[in-house]
């Protein structure tokens, strides 16, 4: 078995995400087509090569803190669970995080995104990813079961963090989804591939890229931008953070304050000492 595979087995074993299993599988890959070298092969390299390594990837891809901070911890779990060896990141790891400022739609440009997106499942997709708050890989595990009609509920599970959580179903996204539902009879996933399994998170993309295509919407957007899009405008709507909080299914309410750096009403609401005095 492949030191890859290995690293696989392990992480699907510890009961990693999915999501987090690929992403780790694909850091660890990242290096060995940066050094041209085969996966089996890193045990071959010595400590001080691994950490210029991992400087050396990140200044060429221009990666974020964040992003480097999981290349780091792939890179060290993979040492140590598959190769029993313990590299010293520290000297490398970043010592601050960054004052990260989600780009916000407004209410008319989601408006807009969703008139533009004419296919129905694809209009479905997106409303229920804004509508919802969801994470892209939320999006596509949501199963025909989780949509609780009855009390309006849907519920999200095995999120991040390993944790569920329950949020609202909207009148208009319910609608729109038994459009959706009568055209195209989803069996399990309530949004399904054309084989019946999963829907890509890279066809989601591509759906926002093209609705985004046929609008003059300039922003630096991405699906996950729905995501902050509907906890900016919630809490412009007066809902309480500590409910936005739960809706999203942060740990921690620090992370959902960070919207209150870019509600409008948040902003408007403030007064200056001048108007003050």
């Amino acid at each position: 078995m492949s030191h890859l595979s290995t690293f696989k087995t392990i992480l699907e074993l510890k009961r990693y995400s999915p999501n987090t299993v690929a992403v780790y599988l694909s850091f660890v890959e990242s290096v060995t087509e940066f050094l041209k070298i085969q996966p089996n092969t890193l045990s071959n390299l010595r400590d001080k090569d691994i950490l210029l390594t991992v400087v050396n990837i990140t200044k060429q891809k221009r990666y974020g803190i964040s992003s480097q901070k999981q290349l780091i911890g792939a890179l060290s779990l993979f040492y140590k669970e598959v190769l029993k060896r313990e590299v010293d990141f520290s000297v490398i790891y970043p010592s601050r995080n960054e004052q990260y400022v989600p780009v916000i739609l407004s209410k008319s440009e989601v408006k807009q995104i969703l008139q533009a997106t004419e296919n129905i499942k694809h209009k479905a997709i997106l409303a229920t990813i804004y509508g919802l708050g969801l994470r892209i890989s939320e999006a596509i595990a949501l199963k025909v079961v989780d949509v609780d009609s009855n009390r309006m509920m849907v519920h999200i599970k095995n999120s991040k963090g390993k944790k569920d959580r329950m949020v609202m179903l909207p009148n208009n996204l319910l609608v729109l989804l038994r459009r959706y539902f009568k055209e195209y009879k989803p069996k399990e996933y309530l949004f399904e591939g054309q084989k019946k399994s999963k829907y890509s998170d890279s066809s989601i993309r591509k759906i926002l890229n093209k609705a985004l295509s046929a609008t003059k919407i300039t922003k630096p957007i991405t699906v996950h931008s729905l995501r902050h899009s509907f906890a900016t405008h919630l809490l412009e709507n007066g809902t309480d953070i500590r409910i936005i909080q739960k809706l999203l299914g942060h740990k921690s309410i620090n992370t959902t304050l960070t919207y209150t750096r870019v509600a409008e009403t948040t902003l408007q609401n403030v007064k200056s000492p001048l108007d003050m005095l």
